[in-house]
């Protein structure tokens, strides 16, 4: 019996480290999936003028940008754009920035949230 109470507490621990990792990596990979996405959207309008219509247009994307942009959602609008993160490392992170992050950027809409 003192086994069985010993591998059940083991198993709960394990668990509970196990979600913290993944709230952590979920929300690692999802800040850096945003800010990829938003440097090359962002980049796309200094280059040409004007947010692109889809993030296909985007152009000389590494590798691991691809990663990043699969992770979002987006969206051009009238005067700038919506983006969206959908994925951190496997789930959809959480994730807060300063109202000063959100400042002389096109995003208008986003699913993440400011603190001020």
């Amino acid at each position: 019996m003192k086994l069985i109470r010993t591998s059940a507490a083991l198993f709960l621990a394990i668990a509970l480290v196990g979600c913290d990792f993944q709230k952590e990596a979920d929300a690692k990979f999802g800040d850096q999936h945003f800010k990829t996405a938003i440097s090359l959207i962002e980049l796309h309008k200094v280059r040409h003028g004007s947010y692109p219509a889809t993030l296909d247009d985007l152009q000389f994307k590494g590798d691991w940008d691809e990663i990043a942009l699969a992770s979002v959602e987006y969206a051009k609008l009238d005067s700038g754009y919506a983006l969206n993160v959908t994925r951190g490392w496997v789930g959809k992170p959480t994730l807060v920035y300063p109202k000063e992050f959100w400042q002389g950027l096109g995003l208008l809409k986003s699913n993440l949230k400011s603190d001020g």
